[in-house]
């Protein structure tokens, strides 16, 4: 298989997921109740024998460095690949600054040392199953310049507000790339991946540069469409974008539904992550768990929901959980009702009795507070 230098991207300025990026980048949340969403991408890169990958952060790099350390967790062989966390320095003058081809220019000499022909490149806060070996196989026997990852949904006018879509011909090349506005049902989802030789990946950067100081990856594709041959390839499966608080909510109690699980997670492409050596959960007797995902750790003395649990979570007796995310080491009091929250990391709602929010407007308990 050609060799490829993997990227993983970082979010853009418009994807804001209030509270919880005060804490970590999208990157690096909880997904799942042991995932990082930062997994995903670095996973399929891994199962596609992609051995030198970069992932890019902007702010709150900490909680990311740790989880992806020397990258061994994702089976990149040590000896031949590598795993870089790589930084920019984001602008304090004006977020729009801020942006992918200023992250790549910062990183330039990096990129430029590469051996691999190709870049593959993927965001880090889309949460997919994709062989980037057979995607990669494809761009190179049709001949484009560019291939661009697309996912085919009929509620667009619903989600994926914050994300792009393609416009395509009937040989399937791009004819634009636009927000998505909400305005049709029906659309072709960019899922911000994209295939293209490193030679024409680091030519791009330097046009962007020079056109505007505000250009992103997408804004000079779109500007070189006319040009360049830019194909798109649809991608099949389950397919969630993590741009705000609201989709982080309904992204993780999706995958409650077994058939969209039993998509994602197939015992021919794993998901790493990083693992602990926790106790199994405990259900105390009288306890209730229904349609809910439990990482280990957990002591289970209420009733769950509908959930989705994250490691080391203590739902106490009486507690009533539903329809919630509650992240890592998290404590549910006793007597508590907690409807539609999201409860972040080591956070306690010990005598609030009742938080109670609805599937269109979920609530937040901030990370480490006590209510």
């Amino acid at each position: 298989m050609p060799r490829a230098l993997g990227i993983v991207t970082p979010s853009g300025n418009n994807m804001r997921v209030h509270g919880m990026d005060h804490f970590r980048p999208i990157s690096a949340f909880s997904f799942l109740g042991r995932y990082r969403i930062v997994d995903f991408p670095v996973s399929n890169m891994s199962n596609s024998d992609i051995e030198h990958i970069q992932v890019y952060v902007s702010q709150n790099p900490r909680s990311l460095a740790e989880h992806l350390g020397t990258g061994r967790t994702y089976n990149i062989n040590s000896k031949r690949g590598k795993l870089q966390l790589l930084f920019n320095q984001d602008s304090k003058v004006n977020e729009i600054y801020n942006t992918d081809i200023k992250a790549y220019t910062e990183n330039m000499d990096l990129i430029e040392l590469a051996h691999e022909p190709y870049v593959i490149i993927t965001p880090g806060y889309m949460i997919f199953k994709e062989d980037y070996g057979d995607l990669l196989k494809e761009h190179i026997a049709s001949g484009a310049d560019v291939t661009l990852l697309y996912h085919k949904v009929d509620n667009a006018d619903k989600t994926f507000r914050n994300c792009r879509t393609v416009a395509l011909n009937r040989q399937k090349g791009i004819k634009s790339i636009d927000w998505n506005d909400g305005s049709v049902p029906d659309a072709n989802i960019f899922m911000d991946t994209y295939v293209l030789s490193r030679e024409l990946f680091i030519k791009l950067i330097h046009k962007a540069q020079k056109i505007s100081s505000v250009y992103r990856l997408v804004d000079i594709i779109n500007e070189e469409i006319d040009d360049l041959d830019i194909r798109g390839i649809s991608h099949k499966g389950f397919f969630s974008a993590v741009t705000d608080f609201k989709s982080y909510y309904e992204a993780n109690l999706e995958l409650l539904d077994f058939d969209k699980a039993r998509d994602l997670f197939t015992d021919d492409w794993p998901i790493y992550t990083v693992t602990t050596d926790a106790c199994p959960v405990r259900y105390v007797k009288g306890s209730k768990v229904k349609n809910s995902v439990v990482a280990n750790g957990c002591v289970i003395e209420g009733t769950v929901e509908n959930s989705v649990i994250g490691r080391g979570v203590e739902i106490r007796k009486g507690a009533y959980v539903k329809d919630c995310v509650i992240l890592g080491h998290a404590e549910i009091g006793e007597g508590v009702r907690v409807e539609c929250q999201v409860v972040d990391k080591w956070a306690k709602v010990l005598n609030v009795k009742k938080l109670i929010a609805t599937p269109d407007d979920p609530g937040y308990v901030m990370r480490g507070d006590t209510l």
